[in-house]
């Protein structure tokens, strides 16, 4: 069996090309952007949190792929994206020969990322969940016109400023958002975010660490 390594994984051109197609069918529906950069940054957030924590490279090394690939399954529907991708991706790293036990890993935390559906079932998974629902930034709206900007573009292009902090002395995960009120109020944040807030909450408790939210140096969570 094959040590497959994120390096594998990021310089795939099959797997590149359906993060690619995936995020042109999800822009056509008027989506955020869910291109390369956004699985990048949740790869290497996903392993940045078990680093902190204490987990093994490779377990580390385990999240970030898993990162990097979790929204494959968007290149065939949105609905139920991380079961097709869980799919999409055993085939994948079927193909290179990767040990079954971490191919096992890593389709059970691309399967269980999504809050419809999902829940923390590993370490893996709950860094995943953790790195993918914090990824909130003005630079993944698409639409440049804010007259015609929807409740989530508002909420999202509203974020000025995001930022993961890992205190791994205090055993807690912090979200710091900087929020410009004269976008979108918290009340909206909240009525697009409380689910995968209460999502992030629980994968936090499965790496026996608090989570909170900081939205304009309040904490609301």
């Amino acid at each position: 069996m094959e040590k497959i390594t994120y390096t594998d994984i990021k310089n795939n051109p099959e797997i590149n090309t359906y993060i690619k197609k995936g995020d042109e069918l999800l822009e056509i529906m008027g989506y955020t952007d869910h291109s390369e950069i956004h699985a990048a940054k949740v790869a290497e957030t996903a392993a940045e949190i078990l680093r902190k924590l204490g987990y093994s490279e490779r377990e580390c090394e385990l999240a970030k792929i898993a990162g990097y690939l979790h929204d494959i399954g968007n290149a065939v529907n949105r609905v139920d994206h991380a079961q097709t991708g869980a799919v999409m991706a055993f085939n994948i790293l079927s193909k290179l020969n990767m040990d079954p036990e971490e191919i096992a890993t890593i389709v059970a935390a691309i399967g269980n990322h999504d809050e419809s559906t999902g829940t923390a079932v590993s370490p893996v998974s709950a860094a995943l969940i953790l790195a993918d629902k914090t990824d909130v930034r003005r630079s993944r709206v698409r639409n440049k016109e804010l007259v015609t900007f929807d409740i989530h573009d508002r909420v999202n292009y509203a974020v000025e400023k995001s930022k993961v902090i890992i205190d791994e002395e205090k055993r807690k995960l912090i979200l710091e958002l900087t929020i410009d009120m004269r976008i979108s109020s918290l009340i909206e944040y909240f009525e697009i975010f409380l689910t995968r807030m209460l999502m992030c909450r629980r994968a936090a408790d499965f790496l026996n660490i608090n989570f909170e939210l900081v939205a304009n140096e309040k904490k609301m969570v």
